[in-house]
């Protein structure tokens, strides 16, 4: 479920803000995505244009029983981790919700006509556990499109890709919890720096780059992956979190301002999903968690708190 609506980030989604973003980030990602966003239909002879005026997300989940589901068998793709996938659970009507905007129709995603598009290029996906799952999920329904397509992994000490040989197309995923720099100081410990991307250099490699961040700004000891934070020269022990963040985060805007063309390469920033801790949101008082929950919320807004 995880990929239905988000694997169509290559062919119309927008970027979704954050409500803690300033006006100037929001003002800058917007620029960025009207400079590189374009669709890829299921084919091109079907092309369907989604036009400006569509709000993609604008909406609601829907039971789609046009094609035979799920979309791919996670028991028989080589790229599910054990811990991504919903294994035991007794209904199966989850995996057949899709993605329907109120003014339009998004494309099926085919995945053999990606890679005839995409012959030839990298696609990166950077960021944190969400990423890694979006990354794995694509590489299933890219998997599926060609039955016994010859495919090679590569490891390196922070990215994984996997090359689909037959189309030299690669697809990677390079982990950077906060997109900005975490560096070892000797006498000092983990810093993080707010004002330095150094792993910027690989990333310009990339055709497409799909980023997120969020998640690990807002983690406190022990599963902090830092010790002090840098901002501006000045090392602190800690600060407002949600003002690290932003700068963070206008550092990650300067840097693809500055150093990708739009016109060669695509840039895309998944929001944070929306939270589902507390059952009054969606109107079961009492429920923590949704864990036992097995259809999405209905309706085109989340009555509960985006983050």
């Amino acid at each position: 479920m995880f990929m239905l609506s988000f694997v169509f980030v290559f062919e119309a989604m927008l970027t979704v803000f954050s409500r803690f973003y300033s006006d100037a980030i929001a003002k800058k990602l917007v620029h960025i995505e009207r400079n590189t966003t374009r669709i890829i239909s299921k084919q091109e002879e079907e092309a369907e244009i989604i036009t400006s005026n569509c709000n993609l997300f604008e909406g609601s989940w829907v039971i789609d029983d046009d094609v035979i589901h799920p979309l791919y068998n996670t028991t028989t793709c080589p790229f599910i981790r054990t811990i991504f996938d919903c294994t035991n659970r007794p209904d199966r009507q989850y995996l057949k919700y899709k993605w329907q905007p109120s003014a339009c129709n998004l494309p099926r995603f085919d995945g053999r006509n990606f890679l005839r598009k995409y012959k030839g290029k990298q696609i990166m996906f950077i960021g944190d556990s969400l990423s890694l799952n979006n990354y794995e999920s694509f590489l299933c329904l890219l998997y599926v499109s060609v039955p016994g397509m010859n495919y090679k992994t590569k490891l390196t000490n922070q990215s994984v890709t996997v090359i689909f040989e037959d189309y030299e197309v690669l697809v990677t995923l390079f982990n950077s919890l906060f997109l900005v720099d975490v560096e070892v100081e000797p006498n000092i410990g983990r810093v993080l720096k707010l004002n330095s991307i150094k792993n910027g250099e690989i990333w310009k490699q990339a055709d497409v780059l799909i980023f997120n961040t969020w998640l690990w700004w807002t983690r406190g000891k022990p599963k902090q992956p830092w010790d002090y934070i840098e901002d501006g020269g000045r090392l602190v022990k800690d600060m407002n979190r949600i003002t690290a963040f932003q700068r963070g985060l206008n550092t990650w805007v300067k840097w693809v301002e500055t150093h990708v063309d739009p016109t060669k390469t695509k840039v895309f920033y998944q929001g944070e999903a929306a939270s589902h801790h507390h059952g009054e949101d969606w109107g079961e008082p009492g429920v923590k968690g949704c864990s036992n929950e097995t259809r999405p919320v209905m309706g085109s807004i989340y009555p509960g708190v985006c983050l």
